[in-house]
């Protein structure tokens, strides 16, 4: 049974702000420098038989100080491609867009919920095909809650449940014989 990790980058300005960030290839702040460096207390590279990372730089440069620098980049991670709304925060959407949810309406010019949910279950089947003990993704917030989903095999409306902070590592599993949440957010 392979054990997912599941690490959301550290800090951006726009994840600070609360902006959508897609395609828009940010830096670490300060903060996200050093919360991806304190995962080096919680996680070590020689446990994972599979690590990848989005071709996202925040996501990169958190997998790289956490010591995984020897990561593939995985392109199928990358956040969900908000379209119109990048770089917009969910205020400034649901002016335009009263009642906005990412999960319900999607986003104009942007991939749909069924495109982001294609290339994660590519992830997901990857991840249980490699036969390892513990696989790692460094990826992002929307894009790792699909993930989640894919390999729960919820709606991808469930998304709206499982909010996940920025540096935050959950695992994904099994209970007996279903696919399962073993740690989430920590």
């Amino acid at each position: 049974m392979t054990l997912l990790y599941l690490v959301r980058h550290g800090q951006t300005e726009w994840s600070r702000s609360g902006r959508h960030t897609s395609v828009t290839d940010l830096d670490l702040t300060d903060l996200g420098v050093a919360q991806a460096t304190s995962l080096r207390e919680r996680l070590d590279p020689r446990d994972f038989g599979l690590v990848l990372s989005s071709p996202r730089l925040r996501a990169r440069r958190t997998a790289e100080l956490a010591g995984f620098g020897d990561h593939e980049v995985c392109d199928d991670l990358a956040e969900w491609f908000y379209g119109d709304f990048e770089g917009l925060t969910s205020p400034q959407i649901r002016e335009r867009y009263p009642g906005w949810r990412i999960w319900f309406n999607g986003c104009p010019g942007g991939e749909s919920a069924d495109e982001v949910r294609a290339r994660l279950t590519r992830v997901v089947a990857r991840v249980r095909a490699s036969g390892v003990a513990r696989a790692i993704c460094f990826g992002h917030g929307h894009a790792s809650r699909v993930l989640a989903l894919c390999w729960l095999d919820f709606p991808i409306m469930f998304g709206q449940s499982f909010p996940l902070e920025v540096a935050s590592v959950s695992i994904l599993g099994r209970e007996k014989e279903s696919p399962a949440i073993v740690r989430w957010n920590s």
